[in-house]
């Protein structure tokens, strides 16, 4: 069945999640930071401060959802 051709619309949970680079690559935050955050030592909740990129695999379905990025 073919695809319904439209305006294609940015997902805005997406667009709150992820930023794209000004060479394409797609940066996200890492998990693990929310909660429980007592029994983490110091340095691995200091590295999850940081933005990593979307792995290769999750990158395809990121940019379909990111139309106009």
């Amino acid at each position: 069945m073919a695809r319904a051709a439209g305006k294609a619309k940015t997902r805005k949970a997406v667009a709150k999640r992820f930023k794209v680079t000004g060479s394409g690559k797609v940066l996200r935050r890492k998990q693990g930071k929310r909660h429980l955050l007592q029994k983490k030592n110091r340095k691995r909740k200091r590295n999850l401060r940081k933005a990593t990129l979307v792995s290769e695999a999750d990158l395809k379905n990121v940019k379909e959802n990111l139309p106009f990025s």
